[in-house]
């Protein structure tokens, strides 16, 4: 019997007794009082009885949940985000997967991207998070990070035919041209395909984190070795807060600024330098910016008269760069570099000499299809960083046996014209001219022309064949002569525009 019934049954007992026995108006008012009291109490008691059922089932259902040992299963998912569930004729579900797009906007670089069969805008340091592509074509989110990526391939082949020998079957090289008395001079007619010029890369961004993150890698095969492809690496740094750090162009070239040939190599008097160094990009506004960087030494001394000397590096090239860009007319750069160029020989004890160079180069848009490119460096024992360099002409010693910079003139220059959507072509001059000392001998490197004239047809969006004449031209200190043709074709496949 629960409370309840109890109360209401002494209820019931009370009234009875209290209709048989006369009672007198203030003991019946008592009863009522009493009787509306024990009703609240049974009220409350009522609540807490149902308070205590819910507790008791929901400890019984732990543990009956916590004996059996089963999980519980899963309910039915459905597709996945990003993908459509169809049916196939015989009833079966097939799940695809939709495409995604990466709806970030980049800042656009003041710097134009021209198209070329050998790019070297691609990797070059750029301010902040300036990009040439604000569009970011070909880069995927890795999900749940703000990082962006993209990966590259450019397999690439190129067909040459030489009507003698060029000294390099690969690439133009204008320094090692073959000159009279050079008994490799000739040969006859040379043929050649090589697709040592492939390249793979990997551009990964976070534009949307402080300081801009970005790391880039690019190789490609042309490293030295008796195998038809050495692994070299072209690009490897990293950039955060616009100091950039890893192998990359050196502060006194300037990539935006190279002409579109079709030979590998490029003209003799461009400045080219990949250096492992530190550097360090203060943009200024939208159109001035200054570079300053630290790279890897690498003295390269003729030593004709001491064969046991060697070079020695004391201290970094050290240099800057400074910008003007505009995205309509184009850009200009003035860049120096300073050097300590070392050797140290049993014959020429050890000896330093100071070396020094300046560069202004500048790619300028004087019509919608029209693009010129321009380059002109001087200074002494800079001779490494022209794209000539295959001898040692940073510095020789003088007829007192004193080492000295050697001094050095390069002038490159580009014209660029598309004769419609798919159609480009490029003529450029290049021309390099040292001033060797005696000890050098007669067959001294003194100066080389560089030239070339190509029709490009970019066949599809990302297929590009390039049709080039190149000549070249080598004279020593000597007098000695030597002078090349080449008709090359090259192919060039990227997998993003």
């Amino acid at each position: 019997m629960t409370h309840k019934r109890l109360v209401m049954v002494t209820v019931a007992a009370l009234v009875a007794l209290g209709l048989s026995v006369p009672v007198r108006a203030t003991e019946l008012d008592e009863l009522k009082t009493a009787m509306q009291s024990m009703q609240k109490q049974m009220e409350q008691m009522q609540k807490k009885i149902i308070e205590l059922e819910q507790e008791n089932h929901q400890q019984k259902k732990k543990e009956q949940a916590k004996s059996s040992k089963v999980s519980p299963q899963p309910p039915a998912e459905g597709p996945a985000a990003g993908t459509h569930a169809v049916t196939d004729a015989n009833g079966n579900q097939v799940v695809t997967i939709a495409p995604t797009t990466v709806t970030l906007e980049g800042r656009a670089s003041q710097v134009a991207k021209r198209p070329a069969v050998r790019d070297e805008q691609e990797a070059a340091p750029r301010p902040n998070d300036l990009t040439l592509d604000p569009k970011y074509r070909g880069f995927f989110p890795v999900p749940n990070t703000p990082v962006l990526i993209k990966l590259n391939a450019k397999p690439r082949v190129d067909v040459t035919s030489d009507p003698e020998n060029t000294g390099n079957e690969d690439r133009f090289v204008t320094a090692t041209i073959p000159v009279d008395g050079d008994f490799f001079k000739g040969g006859g007619h040379q043929f050649n395909i090589n697709a040592r010029g492939s390249q793979l890369s990997a551009d990964v961004r976070a534009p949307g984190l402080d300081g801009s993150p970005r790391f880039y890698f690019q190789n490609d095969f042309f490293a030295s070795g008796s195998n038809e492809f050495n692994f070299r690496v072209r690009q490897l740094w990293g950039s955060v807060y616009n100091l950039i750090i890893g192998q990359t162009f050196s502060v006194f070239e300037d990539p935006d600024a190279w002409p579109d040939t079709v030979d590998y190599e490029g003209p003799n008097a461009a400045i080219f330098a990949r250096r492992p160094l530190v550097r360090y990009q203060v943009p200024f506004n939208e159109h001035w910016q200054l570079n300053l960087g630290v790279e890897q030494p690498g003295a390269e001394v003729d030593t004709s008269i001491d064969s046991d000397a060697r070079s020695v590096n004391h201290v970094p090239d050290g240099g800057f760069n400074i910008r003007w860009e505009d995205s309509k007319i184009g850009h200009v750069q003035f860049g120096a570099i300073f050097r300590d160029i070392s050797v140290k020989g049993p014959l020429v004890g050890e000896q330093n000499t100071f070396g020094w160079g300046l560069n202004l180069s500048a790619a300028l848009n004087p019509t919608e299809n029209d693009s010129i490119q321009l380059q002109l460096t001087y200074g002494e024992g800079l001779f490494r960083y022209f794209n000539d360099d295959f001898v040692n002409n940073d510095a020789a010693f003088n007829s007192s046996g004193e080492l000295c910079p050697i001094p050095a003139f390069g002038a490159v220059i580009g014209y660029t014209h598309k004769w419609s959507p798919y159609l480009r072509s490029t003529a450029s001059y290049g021309y390099v001219h040292l001033d060797p000392f005696f000890s050098q001998g007669p067959m001294a490197y003194e100066s080389t022309h560089y030239g070339s004239l190509n029709l490009v047809w970019q066949a599809r969006k990302r297929l590009t064949v390039g049709l080039e004449a190149l000549y070249g031209k080598k004279e020593t200190q000597g007098g000695a002569e030597g002078d090349s043709f080449r008709i090359q074709l090259g192919m060039v496949y990227s997998i993003f525009d």
